[in-house]
């Protein structure tokens, strides 16, 4: 085979990215390539989901918590769904829940999160062109506008969506003639869920190839952007979880359509014993939760990491322990794996095994502790800048340590089971996994939207989303604790049957579900800025934030490849600032030490003269082949 210079390689791909060939409309933004408007795409998505995720809260909050008020109002928009008696239907209510929260977690905190910001950065931080893969990076996006398409489309079938809470437990998920919400809508899930899994590990593989191989010169490990860590971390974890949930779907498929016993045995309906012999629920929960908890990772990995660049950027310092931000992500990506059975304590486990799973749930707290102690002591004695991206960062870290230590009485099992399936538990992972994530993903929104679109949002607007957005989902989820420990169960349709439980529950639900509509409400404020940003928003200026890292120094609007010419070298870690002695409050990454002697330590002298070695590296597998 016939092989190409390294410099004559360099010049092929310099040039192809300086002079692509006119694209139609379809295929620069439909059908794109360009890991960019990928993360665009993803970015859309994930708003639509989340309207409508939040949505079905919203609808599901009103009978909650004013469980005697007539919905006629809603009949326009759920028809049939709202009864005679203009009450919410008693077997739609279960269906809310499932789609709610399936669609928060996976459409919205899964893809909407990961999918926008892994795509956008890895390739802008680490120096590539695009993703290792433009073809599987496009296939992986499509795949999930399927898998919308079919969850969208299970809101609208006469006999309604799946309905048998987000984890789809069988027997009930596994019986079409058991429910209605087992019936079309369930099917609809459950291809949906496997197409949806199959655009994770396409943008998985994608993403660890690409920050394995596609590293600029000079860009070691060591010097990675933890948010790029955490993107990495995250992608492995789904890389080796998700095979799994797609396995249990797939068998869930088999016993539901083609008559096996994988999770049935011994069922009767209407007094008619089914011919399943053999199966077992239980081995449902441990394949979903084996996906389950690492997806509690994978979705507050990447917002932990953004938050670690926001925090560190508007703080003015470097972020305190990098080496140690790193091994607590590696160790809570490892003890991720063997947790899972602290969801199923109340399943008839052995006590032993139980004490065992506890012991190495309540380990989890370690790293967790370290990631939420070095955000602190990054911003201790900070030259603080309070943008919205950083209120939204604080936010999280605020969520992450309070619903934090409700996951330590949970992970206790004596515990567990008395809380077990209340709204303790509801309020415990809305707090540390939804809300948390979900301010990681608006900081990201807030901090990278002028790197997105070339506008800046408006800073006051976003001020008022985050205080509104902070302050509702305290009222929203601090006093589910109570009601929980008073031992209200989740996914009830009405808690009233008695006159204790009226009067122990009623006002804190109105309470909580009026606090949820002010929330909601909230977030319209964010579309309208980001809408109106997008359009006339200022112009952004090339790096507003004053930032270090490579994404940065590429053009206001990066066309497809990210840099004209040549793509900059990398010779120090992200996190100079404040240096004492240097001439700004930032150094970017490819500034070389050479260029700083005033504020080099002597450690960094001694790297000057590795430059040379740097500048005179190939750019890696993206420049090894002619173009």
């Amino acid at each position: 085979m016939a092989t190409v210079p390294a410099n004559s390689a360099t010049v092929a791909h310099v040039e192809e990215h300086d002079h692509h060939e006119p694209q139609s409309f379809w295929r620069k933004y439909i059908f794109s390539e360009d890991h960019k408007t990928i993360a665009k795409q993803y970015l859309i998505s994930g708003i639509f989901w989340s309207i409508i995720g939040i949505s079905l809260s919203v609808m599901f909050r009103l009978q909650l918590g004013f469980p005697a008020m007539k919905l006629e109002f809603l009949r326009p928009i759920l028809g049939g769904w709202i009864n005679e008696a203009g009450k919410l239907d008693q077997d739609f209510y279960l269906a809310l829940v499932t789609m709610h929260g399936t669609i928060m977690v996976f459409f919205v905190l899964t893809a909407g999160l990961s999918g926008t910001f892994s795509n956008f950065l890895i390739p802008l931080q680490v120096g590539a062109r695009d993703m290792a893969s433009g073809f599987l990076n496009m296939l992986s996006y499509w795949f999930f506008f399927v898998a919308s398409v079919l969850m969208l489309s299970s809101l609208f079938i006469e006999t309604g969506p799946a309905a048998g809470g987000w984890v789809v437990y069988p027997p009930l998920s596994a019986l079409p003639q058991a429910h209605k919400g087992s019936e079309l809508g369930m099917t609809l899930w459950l291809v949906s869920m496997a197409l949806f899994i199959v655009s994770q590990l396409l943008g998985g593989i994608n993403y660890i190839t690409t920050v394995i191989n596609l590293r600029t010169r000079g860009m070691s490990f060591s010097k990675l952007p933890l948010t790029i860590w955490a993107f990495f971390l995250t992608a492995v974890l789904g890389l080796i979880s998700f095979p799994v949930l797609l396995s249990a779907a797939l068998l869930l498929i088999f016993d539901r359509s083609f008559g096996t016993s994988f999770y049935l045995s011994e069922i009767y309906i209407k007094g008619e014993a089914l011919p399943n012999v053999g199966g077992s629920p239980i081995l449902f929960q441990h394949l979903f939760w084996f996906l389950g908890h690492p997806e509690v990772y994978i979705v507050l990995l990447p917002a932990l990491g953004m938050t670690s660049e926001i925090i560190a950027t508007n703080s003015r310092k470097p972020i305190f322990g990098y080496r140690a931000m790193i091994a607590s992500m590696m160790g809570i990506a490892f003890l991720a794996f063997i947790v899972w059975a602290h969801h199923m304590f109340v399943t008839g486990m052995n006590p032993f095994l139980g004490s065992i799973f506890m012991f190495l749930t309540l380990i989890i707290a370690v790293p967790s502790a370290v990631k939420a102690f070095n955000y602190i002591t990054t911003l201790w004695r900070g030259n603080i800048r309070f943008t919205p991206a950083m209120l939204f960062s604080i936010g999280l870290v605020s969520f992450f340590i309070s619903g934090g230590l409700t996951g330590l009485i949970l992970g206790n099992s004596a515990l567990d089971i008395q809380l077990h399936d209340t709204y303790f538990v509801v309020a415990h992972f809305h707090l540390v996994m939804g809300a948390a994530s979900a301010f990681g993903l608006l900081a990201g929104v807030y901090h990278w939207f002028p790197k997105m679109f070339g506008r800046m949002m408006n800073e006051k607007l976003g001020y008022i989303h985050f205080w509104m957005t902070f302050i509702g989902i305290y009222l929203v989820f601090f006093p589910m604790h109570y009601i929980g420990i008073a031992g209200f169960p989740r996914r009830y349709y009405a808690f009233t049957s008695y006159d204790f439980t009226k009067n122990i529950f009623a006002d804190m639900n109105s309470f909580i579900s009026l606090a949820a509509i002010f929330t909601f409400a909230a977030q319209w404020i964010f579309i309208y800025n980001f809408v109106h940003s997008l359009i006339k928003g200022r112009k952004a200026p090339q790096n507003p934030w004053k930032s270090n890292t490579l994404e940065w120094t590429a053009p206001i609007n990066p066309g497809h490849g990210n840099w004209p010419g040549e793509i900059p070298a990398v010779y120090r870690w992200p996190y100079d600032y404040s240096k004492p002695g240097a001439k700004d409050d930032f150094i970017p990454q490819n500034v070389p030490y050479s260029q700083t002697p005033e504020s080099n330590l002597p450690h960094e002298n001694e790297l000057i003269s590795l430059e040379k070695e740097i500048e005179a590296q190939n750019l890696n597998d993206q420049f090894k082949q002619a173009h």
